[in-house]
């Protein structure tokens, strides 16, 4: 009696824990946990987002390139081979179960109304630059307030992080896996597992992630601060902001 009735309870204690996983598969935003390898979805494939969708493929993540223009991005895909593939950037939205942000910062308003839906609960890395001549007034109000204030309202209800957006392509291809010292990207967020997945994805593209603060700190390595444009390894950008170890 007492032994069928602790098979009762296991039993019963399996089912919930069952259930429990599957709905939590369901989650938008929930990362697959059988394997380490990700879904990526690339929202503008120009020189940044292909190159590092390219390294991402690399290190064995599934990506989907998107921008405006879809024969690039399957020429892009193509000339990457396995693991690569094109959509729109409504498709690479949805298929993404991290997306990547590297677009004219005056193109985050439509995107946030196109893609409002597939967005919606998702790591975004967002590595979009407010640049005033490009970009116009809507670029120094975002830049006034910092951008870790500024991105998470044009693509609201995301778990954003600011990453990427402080160095240039050349260098992220060139110091890919570089032997010693790697070169630093700075990281900024206020979601701790998003931060977390987004170090992982630096770490993949074979760089050293710097974990700058929240969202607010992200001014720090905004366009036009000190270390803007400066490629340095984690340690003299570490320095430079004034981190500690």
């Amino acid at each position: 009696m007492n032994e069928n009735h602790g098979t009762t309870r296991s039993r019963r204690a399996f089912l919930q824990s069952a259930a429990a996983i599957l709905a939590a598969a369901h989650l938008p935003g929930t990362l697959r946990a059988a394997s380490s390898k990700l879904r990526i979805g690339i929202i503008g494939s120009g020189r940044v987002g292909g190159t590092l969708g390219a390294l991402w493929v690399k290190a064995g993540h599934q990506v989907m390139f998107s921008s405006l223009d879809i024969e690039h991005d399957r020429k892009l895909a193509a000339d990457i081979g396995s693991g690569a593939r094109a959509g729109t950037p409504k498709e690479a939205a949805a298929f993404g179960d991290v997306l990547f942000f590297a677009v004219p910062y005056s193109a985050l308003p439509g995107l946030r109304r196109d893609l409002a839906a597939e967005i919606k609960g998702k790591i975004v890395l967002d590595a979009s630059n407010p640049i005033p001549g490009r970009d116009g007034d809507m670029a120094k109000a975002a830049l006034a307030k910092g951008t870790g204030v500024s991105s998470p309202e044009f693509l609201p209800g995301t778990r954003l992080v600011r990453a990427y957006n402080e160095v240039g392509y050349a260098r992220m291809r060139e110091d890919a896996h570089k032997a010693g010292e790697r070169l630093g990207i700075p990281l900024a967020g206020d979601d701790a597992q998003a931060v977390k997945t987004a170090a992982g994805l630096v770490r993949d593209a074979g760089h050293d992630p710097v974990i700058v603060g929240g969202l607010a700190r992200a001014r720090d390595f905004d366009y036009g601060s000190s270390v803007f444009g400066r490629p340095m390894t984690a340690a003299e950008l570490r320095k430079a902001l004034g981190l500690t170890p």
